[in-house]
């Protein structure tokens, strides 16, 4: 899979890795389909050819694409030394899909049949921020049980990520007057200046005591330096660690208004991954893993991710476990890597939970 280069930016060099994936799976007794769109690169979703009509299901869902561009496999191929694998891609999460792929294997050799369906997303753009495919995720954790998410482990520790913050981009786009800034400076209405205020309003909304970071990641705008800026625009990262704060702080930003007179502001943006939270239901489903990890000899420890990832979706509909992947470091580094003997523990504590009970109905039905 690592020697598959799939940057996300390139989806028409996702064939090869797309085909090694659905081959495995295949051979596996899957049904497999390629959803999505062309532009975003296909998705793959597959099933068991062999499924009971009603049968209550789980959700397992990983990524495929990288952040690395083509041709960086030439300069940093995949390899083993030792203990440890390198390679672009390794760790995020190619490591992640591999474990998916031995758990099931390792079920099928052992004629296990898991209580509970087993459901597969693995989709081409979560590093883009999955716009494309989020919609097929939402739909299969509503009518899961559960969902693994097999992103890379969080430190060398491996810690589960049973919290993630949740993502916002924001544009602010501040419209004014040009005008000669030497002949009429007063006939103009400086975009530039309206937006310097707003500026410091968004920074304002930061709250490091709760984790709320919100920051002015880039500004542009303006034409001369011998002319009032007629426009401007700022894009804004937000993270929040619960959706109540998300929707605060849509709500806030949404709510700057204009001071400098003849300027008028377009803000647009939303919290596009609300916060995973610790819900009852993602707790219970993490003393599962707990218990199950402690028959391995594995002591799981839990932590809360400053980043995203399809975990904060299918959390919002179902009880949800992130970070199942591999144990290494190095995401979106060039010294990616993976220790083999952890990751393939984490391959049999993911097996186990593929056959592990459901969780009790009235954490099941919670409602966020």
């Amino acid at each position: 899979m690592v020697e598959s280069e799939s940057p996300s930016s390139n989806p028409d060099s996702h064939r090869q890795i797309f085909s090694v994936i659905a081959g495995e799976l295949q051979a596996l007794d899957f049904d497999v389909t390629a959803v999505g769109s062309d532009a975003a690169g296909r998705h793959i979703y597959a099933r068991p050819r062999t499924r009971k009509k009603g049968a209550p299901r789980q959700l397992l869902v990983g990524h495929y694409d990288t952040v690395w561009p083509l041709g960086t496999v030439n300069t940093r191929p995949f390899t083993v030394d030792g203990n440890i694998a390198r390679g672009p891609g390794v760790f995020d999460m190619k490591g992640g899909l591999a474990q998916m792929l031995i758990a099931l294997k390792c079920l099928r050799e052992l004629r296990l049949q898991p209580t509970l369906l087993p459901l597969i997303l693995i989709n081409s753009d979560e590093e883009i921020g999955s716009r494309d495919s989020t919609r097929y995720i939402r739909s299969l954790a509503r009518i899961s049980d559960r969902a693994f998410v097999l992103e890379p482990a969080m430190d060398e520790e491996g810690i589960i990520k049973t919290e993630r913050k949740g993502v916002g981009r924001f544009t602010v786009t501040a419209f004014g007057k040009a005008a000669h800034a030497g002949l009429e400076p007063g006939a103009g209405a400086s975009a530039i200046l309206e937006l310097s205020h707003v500026i410091q309003s968004l920074f304002a909304l930061n709250d490091e005591d709760r984790g709320v970071t919100v920051n002015v990641g880039t500004v542009d705008g303006g034409l001369h330096p011998n002319v009032i800026a007629p426009h401007s625009r700022a894009v804004i990262d937000v993270r929040v660690p619960t959706v109540d704060d998300g929707k605060r702080l849509e709500k806030a930003i949404h709510s700057i208004t204009p001071v400098t007179p003849g300027v008028r502001l377009q803000i647009e943006g939303a919290i596009g991954r609300p916060s995973m939270e610790q819900t009852p239901r993602n707790r219970a489903l993490w003393q599962q893993a707990l218990a199950l990890g402690a028959t391995l000899g594995i002591d799981l420890k839990q932590g809360r991710a400053g980043g995203a990832s399809d975990g904060n979706t299918t959390s919002q509909y179902t009880a949800t476990l992130d970070g199942l992947g591999p144990v290494g470091h190095g995401a979106h580094a060039e010294r990616e890597f993976l220790y083999l003997d952890r990751t393939l523990e984490r391959a049999a504590l993911l097996a186990l939970l593929l056959m592990s009970p459901r969780i009790e109905a009235d954490a099941r039905q919670e409602t966020s």
